[in-house]
């Protein structure tokens, strides 16, 4: 699947003008490519951006254990003492983190 010099420069501008999941599979589609060969020679060319996932409201993903961790420096004990707390609902523990973060500021 080799790409020309004029190809690869279409590539490229097209990209950089609309730098989407969208314009590469326009892309495939238009120089009759698969879309993984497009985003490789794309990202051998440095400059595809792979697109950064956020939650529904915006926001950049969290992981339970990671709020885990964040309640935990908080009250200044390890991790490892709040077994199974990263079970718990994750509405739950944003809620214990910005409580938990609100009593120590007081």
């Amino acid at each position: 699947m080799n790409y020309s010099e004029e190809t690869t420069q279409y590539m490229i501008e097209v990209y950089k003008q609309k730098p989407s999941r969208e314009t590469v599979e326009n892309l495939a589609v238009e120089l009759e490519k698969t879309i993984k060969s497009i985003i490789g020679k794309l990202s051998r060319e440095g400059v595809y951006r792979r697109e950064v996932y956020k939650t529904k409201a915006g926001d950049n993903p969290i992981t339970k254990k990671e709020i885990v961790i964040e309640i935990a420096e908080v009250l200044n004990i390890n991790e490892e003492s709040l077994p199974g707390l990263d079970k718990a609902p994750k509405n739950t523990l944003k809620l214990l983190e910005a409580s938990i973060k609100c009593l120590v500021s007081m």
